[in-house]
């Protein structure tokens, strides 16, 4: 039984590599739209918004309606 559990050390294991540090808060953002929902206090799509040095996510609801611009 214990031949069988043993790790396996024939397989060497690389060096943990780092992150790249970002230098602003705000320069790396993942944006996304949940659409198609139904209406709920005249919205009907989610944007989602997350900063990708802090992880923090912000959802802001909107109609499908809505420009770019207004979104900015």
């Amino acid at each position: 039984m214990c031949q069988r559990m043993k790790n396996r050390t024939d397989i060497p294991v690389e060096k943990l590599k780092l992150s790249e540090i970002l230098e602003k808060l705000c320069t790396y953002l993942i944006v996304d739209f949940i659409t198609k929902l139904l209406l709920v206090a005249g919205k009907d799509i989610i944007l989602v918004a997350c900063n990708k040095l802090s992880k923090i996510t912000y959802l802001i609801a909107t109609i499908e309606e809505t420009s770019a611009k207004k979104l900015v």
